[in-house]
């Protein structure tokens, strides 16, 4: 293995390209910008002709994807721990009464809620042993 040892202000490649000379790839991003207009006219007609590949360039640097929205609508979580919650949640979807998208985001937030209760309670538990050690009513 070669040890390198870098001075401050030297760079790893003394050699390589001088500062303010661009580098190949702004070099082809001005090259096709120049042509753009007509490039884009182009890929237009592609499509226009019935060329997928184009049609889905087009589509796909034009309009944003299409993502699932629904409203918000109010799921009353039961009493219990966060099993009993997720478990309700499943149900719900199961059942048609709660979209997916909405039955997700209300699993994750159970989730993290999980992560934040496991947390807290760790460091509790690191405390108490840290002070004196744990008592055994829990």
């Amino acid at each position: 293995m070669r040890k390198t040892s870098f001075k401050p202000g030297q760079s790893g490649n003394p050699k390589g390209r001088p500062p303010g000379r661009p580098d190949r790839r702004s070099q082809l991003r001005a090259l096709i910008d120049a042509e753009a207009p007509a490039l884009v006219a182009r890929a237009v007609e592609l499509a226009l002709a019935g060329d997928v590949q184009a049609l889905g360039l087009l589509l796909g640097r034009c309009i944003s994807p299409l993502r699932p929205t629904s409203e918000p609508a109010p799921f009353p979580l039961p009493d219990g721990g966060l099993g009993d919650q997720a478990r309700a949640v499943l149900g719900a979807m199961a059942r048609g009464e709660l979209d997916p998208h909405t039955g997700r985001s209300i699993l994750d937030g159970l989730a993290a809620a999980a992560r934040v209760i496991e947390t807290t309670e760790l460091i509790d538990r690191i405390e108490r042993l840290e002070n004196g050690g744990l008592d055994h009513a829990t």
